[in-house]
């Protein structure tokens, strides 16, 4: 009886398997279809602002963060679009880059996380400002962009307007330009410089680039030379003349080196070895 029981068994093990169908469920209605879609690019939305911000910042991912509160991988995945963050994860990210979240992150007046070596760049140009440029440091614009201006640069005399940008790694170039050209376009409706145009001809915008010489930074000007001209056509030995001296005139949008080394900050006087870009 017990090997007749077996032999059963092992037959019931031998016979094929029949799977049935799993029920479907009832067909998405075009609302959830539609927010499903939406969702998903609002993902993507959230993380390109995040990346926008951070790089706008120049902060790593790294830095952003552990500033936050979580890890670089979940940090990229978030800026990819790839994962759906947490309300308080998103809030924290958007208060460690000095803004607030809603269903955007919007920057704020200034931001906590900046690059170091950018404020030491910054600094050794306002010590070298010839005292015709009055300074405006982290000014903040609101239309047709959000954002917040490294260094603002006003000569009433000549009528001039300089938007300076200090970067010590270009990670993209062609964000650069377009933010450049932005927030000039953002600045002319912002305060108190719309008030120097009274009784005065219009004033000039232009934008400045203080860069830091790395190599780098050196391999990028060369292999986008063209690019970098259209951009900054100025002649930089003119611009730091004109930047360090009551009586060159400015020779518009230009290109400035900064020398970090060793914790010295020297701004060049000229195109930073290898670079043909304003030169």
């Amino acid at each position: 009886m017990e090997r007749r029981l077996k032999a059963r068994i092992s037959r019931d093990r031998r016979a094929p398997c029949i799977v049935l169908p799993m029920p479907l469920g009832r067909p998405r209605t075009r609302i959830e279809i539609e927010a499903s879609r939406s969702a998903r690019e609002g993902h993507r939305a959230i993380g390109m602002s995040i990346r926008r911000l951070r790089e706008d910042a120049g902060v790593s991912q790294v830095r952003l963060a552990a500033a936050a509160g979580i890890s670089q991988g979940h940090e990229s995945e978030i800026e990819s679009g790839a994962v759906t963050a947490s309300d308080e994860t998103l809030h924290r990210i958007a208060i460690a880059l000095g803004g607030r979240y809603v269903t955007r992150i919007d920057p704020g007046i200034s931001v906590p996380l900046r690059d170091h070596i950018q404020a030491r760049m910054l600094e050794a140009l306002l010590a070298r400002l010839d005292t015709r440029w009055r300074r405006h440091v982290e000014v903040p614009v609101y239309r047709p962009v959000r954002g917040v201006i490294d260094l603002v640069l006003h000569d009433p005399d000549a009528g001039e307007v300089v938007v300076c940008e200090a970067q010590s790694q270009l990670r993209r170039l062609e964000q650069q330009i377009r933010w450049a050209h932005e927030k000039a376009a953002a600045l002319m409706s912002t305060d108190p410089l719309a008030l120097a145009t009274i009784g005065r001809s219009p004033l000039r915008t232009s934008s400045l680039l203080l860069l830091r010489s790395t190599r780098a930074n050196r391999v990028l000007a060369q292999e986008f030379e063209s690019t970098f001209r259209a951009a900054y056509p100025g002649v930089t030995r003119a611009a730091v003349r004109s930047l360090t001296g009551p009586t060159e005139p400015w020779p518009g949008s230009s290109l400035v080196w900064a020398s970090v080394e060793e914790g010295a900050t020297t701004i060049l006087a000229g195109a930073a070895r290898g670079a043909a870009v304003g030169r």
